[in-house]
């Protein structure tokens, strides 16, 4: 995410350096499930499949359990991937294992941060301010306390930090 909020193609304007690799290996093989949004999990199908398993995220995504929260029919082309709706990520956070990461989908992270069924949000914050795009948080979205879990300054100035959802929250 850029200083000013936007997620939106990070590739060209984010640059990670071995730290911040490092960080998200560990995200990955604390993962065993992946939880999308139908846009995201549309444009993630038509590319990460072809990826060969020599790319960490590809291996990751490709050979995870992949959930996709939409309210209406998607054509799920990509192998392991069930359509879940709001309710159903309640009943995939009961069920035993690791972490479920989802990579990307700012819509729905904001939706999950929301009802409260997002445990942690972890960013990577560059010194870079892209100035539009499509941000995590739109205008209008409300107040929401969150606690810093975790934070540290890697090279290049990138801020990692990790939240969970505060105590203090306004709905």
């Amino acid at each position: 995410m850029s200083l000013d909020g936007v997620v939106e193609r990070p590739s060209e304007w984010m640059r990670f350096g071995d730290e911040a690799h490092e960080m998200m290996a560990a995200g990955l093989a604390a993962a065993d499930t992946v939880l999308l949004g139908r846009r995201t999990y549309l444009e993630f199908a038509r590319m990460w499949p072809t990826m060969p398993d020599s790319v960490p995220m590809a291996r990751f995504l490709n050979g995870s359990p992949k959930y996709v929260v939409s309210s209406e029919p998607i054509n799920l082309t990509w192998a392991d991937s069930t359509r879940i709706d709001l309710d159903g990520v309640a009943e995939l956070k009961a069920r035993p294992g690791k972490n479920i990461l989802i990579p990307g989908s700012p819509r729905l992270v904001a939706s999950l941060l929301r009802l409260g069924l997002l445990d942690e949000l972890a960013v990577m914050i560059p010194p870079v301010v892209v100035g539009g795009g499509q941000r995590l948080f739109e205008d209008g979205y409300g107040r929401l306390d969150l606690e810093v879990v975790d934070s540290r300054i890697l090279a290049g100035g990138i801020l990692a930090a990790t939240y969970s959802r505060g105590s203090g929250n306004m709905d």
